[in-house]
């Protein structure tokens, strides 16, 4: 299906242009590391935008274009298949987009598999893995964002089912956040879906989480506009009070807790011009640390659109849409534990 101009910005928006990793190849990006060690643990992979660290420590890393979700062991960067089957994507965007654990069982949000606009049959919402072939629906969230739309006049959308983009747990379920009708979800262990906070016209996307508050990356101003990506805050139990933690960098697409607390941030990148539907530049993007006084400090730079960000101690695991996984050893703190 060709893809229509507003479809094309919302890609941008999101940093999700999606393709296999032979149509983004650019060679090896180590990016300029700052005193930080890099190394490529795997590559080859398909539409990968999420990821997260399982229970066995290991990272597990969505595969949104064949619909899988792929285990990588971080120290050897061998890679298992660990579900298959899932919703793949459409139009080369969405398909299994995050993966979350609940304990030792897998949770996959898959997006733009049944919007309308694109005649997708499919059931956009988070999926419980039950083994590597089955898996059974959560939570519907394309018909509960059908059924439920933004506020009208806030901003312009054209996706019914909205473009749901990261996965966090929390206590009692998930945060959902949907980087198109602008807002955060609360689902329940049981399927039952909230809205918990809705945004004007920003794009949330990544988010971690403590007991009580959410800590949320926004990319910016559309289309791009250079330093106005954001990381916010808010508390559970009063989310309409936000607080902006950090500012000025362009498309913030992830927010993380590295060891002892630090918060860190992912930047796709830099806004090159052209067509509003063209991605960050290449090799443009920065690992950051977030600092108590409202700004970023660039621990890591010159990575090639990255989507998802996690810790394993003071190992950063970076996942890019170039189908690329890559580890960067001591940032932040040291840890009682040493991974090569």
């Amino acid at each position: 299906m060709k893809l229509t101009k507003k479809l094309t910005l919302i890609c941008a928006v999101l940093g999700l242009v999606l393709s296999t990793a032979s149509a983004w190849a650019d060679g090896d990006s180590h990016g300029d590391s700052h005193g930080v060690r890099g190394k490529l643990l795997a590559s080859g992979l398909m539409g990968t935008s999420g990821g997260t660290l399982g229970p066995d420590g290991a990272l597990y890393v969505t595969e949104g274009a064949i619909g899988q979700v792929t285990r990588v062991d971080i120290a050897s960067g061998r890679t298992r298949t660990i579900a298959i089957g899932l919703p793949p994507s459409l139009i080369g965007l969405g398909g299994a987009i995050d993966v979350a654990f609940i304990g030792k069982t897998p949770y996959v949000l898959v997006t733009l598999v049944g919007d309308p606009l694109f005649g997708g049959n499919r059931l956009d919402g988070i999926y419980r893995i039950e083994n590597r072939r089955n898996y059974s629906l959560l939570a519907d969230l394309g018909t509960y964002a059908q059924e439920h739309p933004p506020e009208p006049g806030l901003f312009p959308y054209f996706l019914a089912n909205g473009l749901q983009y990261a996965l966090q747990t929390v206590d009692d379920g998930f945060l959902v956040s949907d980087g198109h009708h602008n807002r955060i979800y609360h689902v329940t262990l049981d399927g039952d879906i909230s809205v918990v906070k809705a945004f004007g016209d920003v794009v949330p996307t990544g988010m971690a989480a403590t007991a009580d508050r959410v800590y949320l990356a926004e990319t910016g101003a559309v289309p791009h506009e250079p330093g106005t990506g954001k990381v916010v805050s808010f508390d559970m139990l009063d989310p309409d009070a936000t607080r902006v933690v950090a500012a000025g960098v362009s498309m913030i697409v992830d927010v993380e807790f590295g060891p002892h607390g630090e918060l860190f941030a992912l930047s796709q990148g830099d806004f090159g011009g052209g067509d509003p539907g063209a991605p960050a530049s290449p090799n443009t993007g920065r690992l950051l640390r977030v600092n108590s006084d409202g700004s970023f400090s660039v621990i890591v730079d010159g990575l090639d659109r990255p989507t998802s960000l996690d810790f394993s101690c003071d190992t950063a695991l970076v996942v890019t849409l170039t189908g690329e996984v890559w580890k960067y050893k001591g940032v932040g703190d040291r840890c009682d534990r040493d991974d090569d």
